[in-house]
């Protein structure tokens, strides 16, 4: 059993106005189609959804600096997109929340990625998407990367890899990422693609969900601790992290600590009360936990503010992101042990 020090986790996001991180990674267009569905089309037994609004925000990379700046932190993207009227309704939404946008590349070669979300009565019916050639980004290691050391050496205190498995992060940019954050003792995590796993040597962290590590190592989805316990121990030994946050639903996270002795284990219960939409809270996790590290938390206090988070944002309806208000109000609520 581990005890929190509550006021502390208060004390810590009292740091994050202060506080720069960059965020690496696939950037994307949500766009949502919200309205009511009162009948069965004729055409075919698919229902007719009769549209009330339409929105739209930014997603992937986008999302998570969405994430940090509503917590009242400060993000700059590093990514890629293209040069049409999707990519510059993008760059505006992000410039509009106060986003760092000049480490991003935009490009004819490049097709904005577009997710459209079809929701009624509070479910989502269909998602398409509009996605570009995977291996365009290639072209650009160089440049992300160099775009990458500017904003570190502007005074970026963490890096936050997002990996949609988009062709931003090439086995390359990956590597070189990493390895200039170890050299300058700059914390990078990683929100993970599972067919990427074997890249992410000597991270800091990663935050997948129990599907992806699984998935990651080759091994068979069981939902149990032990069995989330092995697999979290195969992949700190296999990729040398320092931690590994495991999300698993409604059964919490599972916290790997290799910092303490034996590669300490921590089952943190989950904080939901309700869960309306799981979309984006992967962008959540990953958002708090580095901002937390980065303000000076421990691996634990980290992963204990990301879980509290976590039971917000899946409370709210699409990609959605929580304010440093609604987490303060989690952390006086919160027990003080896990």
């Amino acid at each position: 059993m581990n005890k929190i020090n509550i006021m502390r986790l208060a004390e810590i996001t009292e740091k994050f106005s202060s506080t720069a991180i960059a965020v690496l990674g696939d950037l994307m267009l949500d766009r949502y189609i919200r309205g009511s569905v009162k009948r069965i089309s004729p055409e075919a037994p698919v229902p007719v959804v009769k549209v009330k609004e339409e929105t739209l925000s930014p997603g992937g990379c986008g999302n998570v600096a969405r994430n940090l700046l509503s917590l009242d932190a400060k993000a700059s993207v590093i990514s890629l997109t293209g040069v049409n009227e999707t990519s510059k309704r993008l760059l505006g939404l992000l410039v509009e929340t106060g986003t760092d946008v000049s480490g991003i590349i935009s490009t004819p070669e490049i097709t904005a990625i577009e997710k459209t979300r079809i929701i009624a009565e509070h479910q989502q019916i269909v998602r398409f998407d509009r996605e570009p050639d995977i291996n365009a980004g290639s072209k650009f290691e160089l440049k992300l990367i160099n775009n990458l050391k500017q904003k570190l050496s502007m005074g970026c205190r963490a890096l936050i890899l997002s990996d949609y498995g988009k062709g931003t992060l090439t086995p390359a940019v990956i590597d070189s990422a990493i390895r200039l954050c170890v050299k300058m003792k700059i914390p990078v995590c990683v929100d993970p693609k599972p067919e990427h796993f074997k890249k992410y040597k000597h991270a800091t962290c990663m935050t997948p969900n129990a599907a992806e590590a699984h998935q990651g190592m080759g091994m068979i989805e069981k939902t149990g601790d032990e069995d989330i316990e092995k697999t979290g121990r195969r992949i700190l030994a296999a990729l040398k992290c320092r931690s590994l946050l495991i999300t698993r639903g409604e059964h919490g996270m599972t916290l790997l600590d290799k910092s303490c002795p034996c590669a300490k284990i921590t089952h943190i219960p989950t904080n939901a009360k309700e869960v309306f939409d799981v979309t984006g809270a992967g962008d959540t996790v990953i958002s708090v936990f580095t901002l937390s590290l980065a303000s000076g938390a421990s691996i634990l206090e980290s992963a204990v503010l990301s879980n509290l988070a976590a039971g917000i944002v899946v409370g709210k309806l699409g990609t959605a992101s929580v304010t440093r208000t609604e987490l303060l109000e989690a952390i006086k609520s919160c027990k003080a042990t896990v």
